[in-house]
């Protein structure tokens, strides 16, 4: 078994996205200017024998540009750069696979950079939390734009034949594969939030936390909150379990969109992990 690091480009946003509260106007310091940070979009694919594994699926290649999938008001808002090799299928393709080749692929949620390319994924099973499907849906059925809901990828997921399985609420964590498990976090930054904890034989256990802790700020020394959140008591649970899993399992937590922990990863143009 081994793991590869897929690169899927950037996000531009502020600050206060990551963390909230980070920067503001103090009566000593009245005016303090927004500060915007890129952060990285990424995905996870696990070469395993008993199938391979995707863990998120990044922007999709036709996300931005005025035909773009993305609302104008979403792309001001945090913009995706990276060019043709960092969309996800030129990923894949670099390590020798496609979409075909994936067994399983695990959403963290629904939101625009974590689930843009599900329609290339037809004969896939595609697991993703039971909440989340749901509040996912009703956004598009309510045409709410305003949200990181995009409604132009979901309505492509509607049109296609895809393998969906949900993960209930009660259901508890999911064991897909011998050393790879599914971890039920519920809801949090979004709806419904799904991580996933995986063991390789050199490197050990890595929990895949996603967007539950968008970076370590968020998680150490003291957790501060994410600017999105959807039930920040959700989120607090959410870190205190993942703390306690860390521990219990000797564990490294990769975050969501920590740039300083990302750019010490080795990439899927480098080299998998162990």
């Amino acid at each position: 078994m081994k793991m590869h690091v897929l690169d899927l480009g950037r996000l531009t946003f502020d600050v206060n996205g990551i963390v909230a509260g980070s920067n503001y106007s103090t009566v000593r310091n009245p005016d303090v200017s927004n500060k915007l940070i890129e952060v990285p979009v990424s995905s996870y694919c696990i070469e395993h024998p008993d199938g391979n594994v995707l863990f998120d699926v990044g922007c999709h290649p036709n996300a931005m540009g005025s035909q773009g999938r993305w609302p104008e008001s979403l792309q001001e808002i945090c913009p995706h750069t990276g060019g043709e090799h960092c969309d996800l299928p030129n990923r894949l393709q670099q390590i020798g696979l496609g979409p075909d080749d994936i067994r399983y692929v695990v959403l963290s949620h629904l939101h625009n950079d974590h689930a843009g390319c599900v329609e290339f994924f037809r004969k896939s099973r595609l697991i993703v939390h039971e909440l989340e499907f749901e509040g996912a849906l009703r956004t598009y059925a309510l045409r709410r734009d305003n949200t990181s809901y995009v409604r132009k990828d979901i309505a492509r997921w509607c049109e296609t034949d895809l393998q969906w399985s949900l993960v209930a609420s009660n259901s508890g964590d999911v064991a897909l594969h011998n050393e790879v498990e599914i971890l039920n976090f519920g809801s949090g930054h979004a709806h419904g939030m799904l991580g996933l904890h995986v063991r390789l034989r050199e490197t050990g256990s890595i929990i895949l936390a996603s967007d539950a802790i968008y970076s370590r700020a968020n998680f150490e020394p003291t957790p501060l909150m994410p600017g999105e959140c959807f039930d920040s008591i959700g989120v607090r649970r959410t870190v205190e379990r993942i703390r306690h899993l860390a521990h219990r399992h000797q564990a490294q937590v990769w975050f969501g969109h920590d740039p300083e922990q990302f750019s010490t990863l080795s990439k899927s143009t480098d080299r998998p992990y162990l």
